[in-house]
């Protein structure tokens, strides 16, 4: 596991334009939307739930499609043939990325809560786990989305299907209380609907109450990088 991360921090070292994608640019997003509303009550409203948002979107698009290319170039393959297993090549790539995303989280958060003055109840690093969190979630998404696409033009095709959804759905656009009856149900089966209550918690609750939330998002987590090292393929035909 500690070898893969490794060889994935070594590449991503290498490649400026996906360190650039990570770090760079969910702060200019947040940016942009503080610019869009010219640092108002709407971007106090929704700029913590965007910072659980962003970086899910961003990571589950580099994970799948750099996931995709190593196994279509037949690195995965002459990797899996080592002494290692599938889970241990999963965990490898979510500790390289969960590594990026806390170098991201501290980045964007701190933007927003810096230059940007986004005003928040709860604690700071609180923000920064979330956003983390997220982050590793996207990275879970994205290596189990992988095995079903043959090119990387299909990878980024999973993303309206599997992440446009929780975006509609997770209460951002809508309190997810006062959505119709039955959407409401499929939210609260969204792991992204928990990152922006959580995030909503920590913007108004100067001690929020995180233990369902996060514990929905591990256990989320856990279980599609189980489901991505089942259905791990080692090369794409």
């Amino acid at each position: 596991m500690t070898a893969t991360a490794v060889r994935v921090l070594q590449q991503l070292r290498h490649d400026p334009r996906t360190i650039a994608m990570i770090v760079v640019v969910p702060g200019v997003l947040i940016s942009l939307l503080w610019w869009v509303y010219d640092g108002g009550p709407v971007f106090q409203r929704i700029g913590p739930a965007l910072l659980a948002l962003f970086p899910v979107i961003i990571m589950f698009l580099i994970t799948s499609v750099t996931t995709l290319r190593e196994r279509r170039s037949g690195t995965l393959e002459r990797l899996l043939t080592l002494p290692t297993g599938k889970l241990s090549f999963i965990l490898g790539y979510a500790l390289a990325f969960g590594l990026v995303a806390v170098v991201q989280g501290l980045v964007t958060t701190g933007l927003a809560l810096g230059p940007l003055g986004l005003e928040v109840a709860g604690p700071w690093w609180a923000l920064i786990g979330l956003a983390v969190l997220g982050a590793v979630l996207g990275v879970a998404l994205g290596l189990f989305v992988s095995a079903f696409a043959h090119t990387e033009f299909q990878a980024v095709q999973f993303m309206p299907a599997v992440i446009l959804p929780q975006f509609l759905l997770c209460g951002l656009l809508v309190p997810r209380e006062e959505l119709p009856r039955a959407l409401e149900y499929v939210s609260n089966l969204l792991p992204l609907s928990y990152a922006v209550d959580a995030m909503n918690e920590i913007s108004t609750r100067s001690s929020p109450d995180l233990w369902l939330e996060v514990g929905v998002l591990v256990g989320v987590i856990a279980g599609v990088l189980v489901l991505g090292a089942v259905t791990l393929r080692r090369r794409t035909p």
